[in-house]
């Protein structure tokens, strides 16, 4: 994990108490979530196994633990969930090693948060070998902490990562706005009591209270979270 001290909370002129911006990283930031599928449906083939496309949405946005325990119940497969881990995590970076597309809108609002020193944090799943090779095209300097899911005890759905993410920025996590692009990570933000910004990118997602759903990071700017959390 990485951290900074973390800056003074503030209130704006326009009555924000927004503290802080919690950012999911694969489908939210990057373009990512369909690498994942691709390289379980190609591992699971090796061994195999044929995925069903419908098991997609039930390991979306998922930890590694579950979605890969899923998929080896699912298909029988003759693999350890370790072995099975190595294997997916190892395709993985394979593909961001050639490709790395961002999100639309991506840049743009991590440029706009570092701009006005909005203490950031990333909030992923994915385990930390895999998001300190993503940041190399994020940028590092845009978050003040990182957090990654296997440095929690319990990750998504759970609130652990949010609920460690807000501490660690000396935020309240009610006053923490967090962009996430799937159930399970809805799920684990709004557990931690933090308002959602949802980009669905997979399975779709309804508006609920202390949720928005847009259809792009091109909506969201620091003026749209900001709005979120008023007093």
């Amino acid at each position: 994990m990485t951290s900074t001290v973390p800056a003074p909370v503030t209130r704006t002129a326009d009555g924000s108490a927004l503290q802080a911006v919690l950012l999911d990283m694969d489908g939210t930031l990057v373009d990512t979530e369909g690498f994942w599928w691709d390289v379980e449906v190609e591992v699971f083939a090796s061994l195999g196994h044929t995925l069903d496309d419908t098991w997609r949405h039930v390991v979306v946005g998922g930890p590694m633990s579950r979605s890969a325990g899923f998929l080896i119940e699912a298909t029988g497969a003759d693999i350890a969930l370790a072995e099975l881990t190595l294997l997916l995590n190892q395709g993985f970076e394979d593909r961001i090693d050639r490709a790395l597309p961002l999100m639309p809108g991506a840049a743009r609002l991590l440029a706009e948060l570092a701009a006005y020193e909005i203490p950031t944090a990333l909030v992923s799943a994915s385990h930390r070998r895999i998001i300190d090779r993503v940041l190399t095209s994020l940028g590092p300097q845009h978050f003040a902490l990182t957090v990654a899911g296997d440095e929690v005890e319990r990750t998504k759905p759970h609130p652990d990562p949010y609920l460690f993410a807000a501490a660690g920025l000396g935020a309240d996590p009610s006053r923490c706005a967090v962009v996430e692009d799937t159930a399970t990570g809805v799920a684990a933000a709004e557990a931690a009591g933090c308002h959602v910004v949802a980009v669905p990118s997979v399975a779709p997602i309804s508006p609920a209270v202390r949720r928005t759903v847009v259809t792009s990071l091109e909506e969201v700017d620091l003026a749209f979270l900001r709005g979120l959390i008023t007093v």
